[in-house]
């Protein structure tokens, strides 16, 4: 049997543009794409904390160092500059090797998205 687990998530990150104009998905700052262990392309799922919205996009790298949190297309309907989201990818594994999976959790900091 398979299950779905958790495997990355950045923890409350400030939301840094909103681009309705763009093709679709969210950018990240590469920093903390390589620091949650997420890579270009990844189906994410984006929880915002300032009204409760969840959405499902995919990963697009952005500008390394530069804290950038843009949810670009539809997805810029649910979010605004500013508002603190949670950015979670999901594994399936065997029942057994989740057991002892270990998920990539960051907690950047909130003011200007940089790892602590």
């Amino acid at each position: 049997m398979q299950i779905q687990i958790l495997k990355s998530k950045i923890h409350r990150v400030k939301v840094t543009g909103a681009d309705l104009n763009y093709i679709g998905s969210i950018t990240i700052d590469k920093d903390l794409m390589e620091a949650s262990n997420l890579i270009a392309g990844e189906k994410v799922q984006v929880v915002n904390i300032n009204n409760g919205e969840r959405i499902e996009t995919y990963v697009i790298p952005g500008k390394r160092g530069s804290g950038e949190i843009a949810l670009n297309g539809p997805a810029a309907r649910k979010v605004a500059k500013d508002d603190i989201v949670i950015i979670i990818s999901y594994a399936t594994l065997d029942f057994e090797e989740a057991k002892t999976f270990e998920p990539t959790v960051i907690f950047p900091n909130e003011t200007n998205n940089s790892l602590i």
